[in-house]
């Protein structure tokens, strides 16, 4: 009788072990990914997506779309202008590869664009924003939604999850963003991803 209970109790613990680890290998991407983050990360490198041709507006007032910027690689990240924290750190990063990148010609550096998802963001506000690190407008562009209603749609194809916290300030993830010569999505790095390590993504490497 004990021998038929234990054997009982080994079965069970093998369906449980069989389908834990299952949905554990679907939930990891394959054991990759321990993170919703990085499985975002996985995803996009295997399988770069498509970008709605929203149309911006940056700091200085001009509009333009992704299709414009469609040629040559772009990186992207996304911030607010009020954000004292992790913009901070995307920002200060687009700061160094802007510097790093100014003893090339125009048409050799990366291209930087740096979006707001914070309605609040003008244009007079984006081009504080920006002199304050320094970004030219031309290399590195600080740019907002034309039409709010796009808004979704362009976090929704980077994997943006924008929360606001009530007190006028938003939870996000961040990182920067790899836009191909095709116009999609063809890297995610880290928030922090030095000069060298983007610039090597851009190129597909």
């Amino acid at each position: 009788m004990r021998d038929v209970s234990w054997l009982r109790t080994a079965a069970a613990l093998l369906v449980i072990s069989t389908f834990g680890g299952g949905a554990l290998w679907c939930g990891t991407d394959g054991f990759r990914a321990f993170t919703s983050e990085q499985a975002r990360r996985n995803a996009v490198a295997r399988a770069p997506r498509s970008i709605p041709d929203v149309r911006l507006e940056s700091a200085d007032g001009r509009t333009f779309t992704f299709a414009d910027l469609r040629g040559r690689p772009v990186a992207v990240d996304f911030v607010y202008t009020q954000c004292k924290s992790i913009c901070t750190l995307l920002s200060a990063g687009f700061e160094r590869i802007d510097h790093a990148q100014r003893s090339r010609t125009a048409g050799e550096r990366l291209p930087l664009l740096s979006i707001s998802f914070d309605p609040r963001d003008t244009p007079d506000r984006l081009m504080t924003y920006a002199t304050r690190y320094h970004a030219d407008g031309q290399s590195w562009r600080l740019a907002r939604l034309r039409d709010t209603s796009d808004l979704p749609a362009l976090l929704r194809a980077f994997g943006i999850v924008v929360i606001p916290d009530g007190r006028g300030d938003f939870q996000h993830n961040a990182a920067v963003h790899i836009v191909d010569s095709s116009g999609r999505l063809s890297r995610v790095l880290d928030a922090n991803a030095t000069p060298d390590l983007v610039a090597r993504a851009a190129l597909g490497q």
